[in-house]
């Protein structure tokens, strides 16, 4: 697979999660954020086991619970929250410093030097998110801007960590989203029974939600998203996921009939440079080649 078509494959999925947003805000019962992570996340996983036909064995059982707990389990309930909170432009735009923190994390954690460029775009297309999401009449919550904080840190985590562990050999994408939403869902499963009450109705409309975020937005994302991560450097999908906010504010203007503004069109534009400029940069890095960390995640290069 060429590494221009490996991009377009990840890059849907922070695509499909820029639908998240409209989808919360539009369809789903109101004040449920741990039902809708687990509902997201579990049926999601236990479909994957079943096509993948492999569980996790050995180390693998502890380093699945930390991945899925990571990505999954706790990222879910607080993306949930904060679409809740926050106007979903406000959230997403949160989420815009992601890429610093994967940065950042990448180089503790996996000594993995990314060049000077491609930390000054991501610091621009953070500029560039802000410039998009954040309006002059925005209501900023501080639970909802620390649910969204916890949130990407959360995530941030477990894409450092899924690049440092890889995948086993052997074992297929499907299977391996499937350890990490099934590992997720089962953390919730005890917490929206215990913490949070059944709504009081779910009608069609929010039926639909569910499914698309567990179909479109869970299983099919993350196969994709796991399957990039693992094979591109470091920088490559924090700066991706500039997309999800920049979705989310244009469905928010063509279906929300929110407000498009010459300071969003030119915080898009921002975005859009620094994410094609932010790739070209992390991929001309020192040592993309046997040693780079398409090599070091347990899959063979050329395996696909």
């Amino acid at each position: 697979m060429t590494q221009l078509r490996l991009l377009l494959l990840t890059a849907l999925a922070p695509i499909a999660w820029g639908t998240t947003y409209l989808v919360t805000t539009e369809l789903l019962p109101a004040g449920h954020p741990m039902l809708a992570g687990l509902l997201r996340a579990l049926p999601a996983g236990l479909l994957a086991l079943f096509i993948g036909r492999a569980v996790p064995r050995g180390s693998w059982l502890w380093r699945s619970a930390v991945l899925g707990t990571l990505n999954i389990g706790a990222f879910f309930p607080l993306l949930f929250i904060a679409a809740e909170r926050l106007p979903g432009g406000v959230a997403a735009a949160v989420a815009g410093v992601q890429p610093l923190i994967i940065i950042g994390l990448g180089w503790m954690i996996l000594r993995e030097r990314t060049r000077p460029l491609a930390t000054a775009a991501a610091i621009a297309g953070a500029v560039g998110v802000a410039l998009v999401v954040i309006g002059p009449t925005a209501q900023l919550d501080m639970i909802g801007v620390l649910a969204a904080l916890g949130g990407i840190a959360a995530t941030a985590s477990g894409v450092v960590l899924t690049k440092r562990w890889g995948r086993p050999a052997g074992i297929g994408p499907i299977a391996y989203a499937g350890w990490q939403l099934t590992a997720g869902g089962l953390v919730l499963l005890p917490l929206t029974v215990l913490l949070e009450p059944m709504p009081a109705r779910i009608d069609l409309a929010a039926i639909g939600g569910y499914v698309w975020l567990g179909t479109v937005g869970g299983i099919a994302a993350y196969v994709l998203w796991f399957r990039g991560i693992q094979q591109l450097p470091v920088a490559a999908p924090g700066l991706l996921a500039l997309l999800s906010p920049v979705v989310a504010t244009v469905l928010g203007v063509m279906v929300a009939g929110e407000t498009f503004t010459l300071t969003q069109s030119a915080g898009i534009a921002i975005v859009l440079v620094a994410l094609v400029s932010g790739q070209a940069f992390a991929h001309q890095r020192d040592g993309l080649g046997a040693g780079s960390p398409a090599t070091r995640t347990g899959e063979p290069a050329g395996v696909r």
